[in-house]
């Protein structure tokens, strides 16, 4: 049982101690309870999706054009997660609770600002960015009702991404992981009551789901802050002055915003894919629809653990327990690889049935069963330069990771994607694609070994 110190007493914790557990153990004790909170978000979402298609198709495509935005504003989210579990977790690691208290207030305020600052700006673009995208006016009507609601909750969004990075850097992801599947669970109880209103309740339509959304994630946020205020006592409301704040922004920021590019750079390479396999006629864009959804089921474990494995690199990092962080980051490494390639095995032997799941049409199915059986194949390499991002991140390296995403997508990925496509058609896109995938990954892993070696012989040679 690990302990921490608080108000200089030691206080018996369950949660692992991630500088002294052993790593394998601790990486696995972090990264389950993370990845059950992952599945929870892809089935908060989903359970959006299923209850608004009950209302029909223009409700549906409705929510499909909310999309890009809201998508945006999460990378936004996900890029000050990042930036806040990096700080927080090497504040603890270098046994400085005062400076993680500092970058906990400094995370929750930015959070607070950005979202009240972008309300109205986002507000005041609906009709402008929704028609940019195509909606008809008979779904912007439907697409205001739901975004009215949604881009007011944008603060509570922000704060719950700094408040759950906060807690899996002071290493209570199992609490996180719960707490997400509370936050599905609740989502999926209020959106049929708010969207169909059962008895004398009113029927909001697809508003109920925007609502039922903000109303989750308000509740998310008053048990987070008031756990990791009275709990954790990691924060505490005490103005440290208007110099200081804008400091602790800067350092937050130099983490957060390379991050939050970096993961927008994922939708513009799959947008250069799609518009490429238009030429290819509708159903080769339905297909690879399809295969993006499986893609990210397929890859959830990878997903959890880019959450998971941050704040141990980082808590050692801030500890110069240097040879931890390369056990760590090797063991990762190593169970991505051998998951995946054996998740592989799985999908390509039953693609036929997963492409019926999704569709009838046998050209969509050709193409499904084609794709799973090339792209996954290079999934345990994508999960490998995944981690490794996440890892200079959390090793306070920002600049490396945006160019970890950079590499793979821009110099491999996506030029051997079109590549093999001038070459082979469709399946030359994708043969083309897991190569770009397997090439980035002998790259970035050799990259990110060098990396921490340099940094592992920089603190042996520093003075005592």
């Amino acid at each position: 049982m690990s302990s921490r110190a608080t108000s200089g007493q030691t206080i018996p914790s369950k949660k692992p101690d991630l500088l002294h557990d052993p790593v394998g153990r601790t990486l696995y004790k972090t990264s389950v309870p993370t990845v059950i909170g992952a599945i929870a978000t892809i089935l908060y979402y989903l359970a959006d999706t299923w209850f608004v298609s009950l209302l029909g198709t223009r409700e549906l495509a409705a929510l499909g054009f909310t999309f890009p935005p809201t998508i945006m504003i999460m990378y936004l989210g996900v890029g000050l997660g990042i930036g806040t579990s990096a700080m927080v977790a090497r504040a603890i690691g270098a046994n400085n609770h005062e400076n993680a208290t500092e970058m906990t207030f400094a995370a929750v305020t930015f959070g607070l600002i950005i979202g009240l600052l972008l309300i109205i700006p986002a507000l005041l673009s609906v009709e402008s960015i929704f028609s940019l995208l195509g909606a008809s006016e008979e779904t912007l009507i439907l697409i205001r009702q739901f975004m009215s609601v949604w881009y007011l909750g944008i603060p509570f969004l922000l704060i719950q991404f700094a408040g759950t990075a906060v807690m899996r850097a002071s290493g209570n992801s199992s609490l996180q992981g719960r707490l997400m599947m509370l936050g599905a669970a609740l989502n999926a109880i209020l959106d049929p009551i708010l969207i169909f209103g059962p008895g004398p309740l009113p029927a909001f339509g697809i508003q109920g789901a925007a609502i039922a959304t903000v109303i989750t994630w308000l509740f998310s946020n008053v048990f987070i802050w008031y756990f990791l205020a009275v709990r954790e006592q990691i924060f505490k409301f005490i103005w440290p002055g208007v110099a200081k704040l804008i400091k602790d922004w800067k350092r937050l920021l130099s983490i957060a915003l390379p991050a939050a590019l970096a993961n927008m750079i994922t939708p513009l390479a799959t947008a250069v894919l799609t518009a490429t396999l238009a030429s290819y006629g509708a159903q080769a864009v339905a297909g690879f629809g399809v295969i993006m959804r499986m893609e990210a089921l397929i890859m959830i474990v990878v997903l959890g653990m880019s959450m998971s494995l941050p704040p141990f690199i980082s808590q050692n990092f801030g500890a110069n327990a240097f040879t931890r962080v390369r056990q760590g980051l090797k063991l990762s490494l190593q169970f991505v690889l051998g998951l995946q390639l054996g998740l592989y095995v799985l999908v390509a032997l039953t693609a036929p049935w997963i492409a019926r799941i999704f569709s009838q049409e046998q050209g969509v199915i050709d193409i499904i069963v084609t794709v799973l059986r090339i792209l996954p194949a290079s999934y345990a390499f994508q999960g490998m330069v995944i981690l490794s991002a996440s890892s200079f991140n959390a090793l306070h390296a920002p600049r490396n990771a945006l160019l970890t995403s950079l590499l793979r997508f821009f110099i491999f990925y996506v030029p051997l994607a079109l590549l093999g496509e001038k070459t082979a058609g469709i399946s030359g896109m994708f043969i083309g694609a897991a190569l770009g995938n397997l090439l980035s990954a002998l790259v970035i892993i050799w990259w990110i070994h060098r990396y921490t070696l340099s940094l592992e012989s920089q603190a042996s040679n520093a003075p005592s």
